[in-house]
C-alpha cells in the first residue's frame, strides 16, 4: 500500500522535508499537533507536557510493560495557530542530538489541509542513521491515526 506521508531526503542535506495531504480541515488537523489528549491518540504516547506558546516546552514519553521504551522533549520556538509550530527535538537516551522541526500549515480546500514538516540534523549522518530505522512507516502509520481519529470529530 502506498504510503501517503512523503518523506523527501535530498542528497547531501542535513535535513528532511516531509509531506502529508490530508481529509481534514486544518482546523483539526492543527489540533491533532496542538492539544495533548488528541496528541496522546495518535501517537501512541504520553504527553507530560505540552506548553504551547513561544518559549514553551514539551515532553512525550512511551512505556510498555512498566518500562519506559521512547522519552523525547524540547522547546517550543514558535507556535502560531493554525499556521506554524517550530521546536526543538531531543530524543533522550540515545546519541542523537538535538533537531530542528518546522511545522507548517496549510488549507487545501474547506475539508482538506496539508501539513509540510522540515527536519534539520547536525549532520547528514544523524539524518541517514533515522532513515535506517522503521521512522516513515511509523510517521505514515501515525499520520493514517491522526487522519481517523480527527474524522470521527468532524
Amino acid at each position: 500500500m502506498e504510503q501517503k506521508t512523503k518523506i523527501n531526503a535530498e542528497e547531501g542535506k542535513q535535513e528532511l522535508t516531509i509531506t502529508r495531504e490530508f481529509d481534514l480541515p486544518l482546523e483539526l488537523l492543527f489540533k491533532a499537533y496542538a492539544e495533548p489528549e488528541i496528541v496522546e491518540q495518535w501517537m501512541g504516547t504520553k504527553v507530560l507536557k505540552l506548553e504551547n506558546k513561544e518559549h514553551g516546552s514539551w515532553q512525550f514519553e512511551t512505556s510498555h510493560a512498566g518500562q519506559v521504551v521512547f522519552s523525547a522533549n524540547g522547546v517550543i520556538l514558535e507556535f502560531i495557530p493554525n499556521e506554524k509550530i517550530t521546536r526543538t527535538f531531543k530524543m533522550e537516551n540515545t546519541s542523537f542530538p538535538v533537531q530542528l522541526e518546522f511545522f507548517e500549515f496549510e488549507q487545501l480546500t474547506e475539508k482538506t489541509s496539508k501539513l509540510t514538516m522540515q527536519i534539520i540534523f547536525k549532520s547528514i549522518a544523524f539524518r541517514d542513521q533515522l532513515l535506517q530505522m522503521p521512522f516513515a512507516q511509523g510517521l505514515n502509520m501515525a499520520h493514517n491515526r491522526l487522519q481517523e481519529i480527527q474524522n470521527n470529530k468532524k
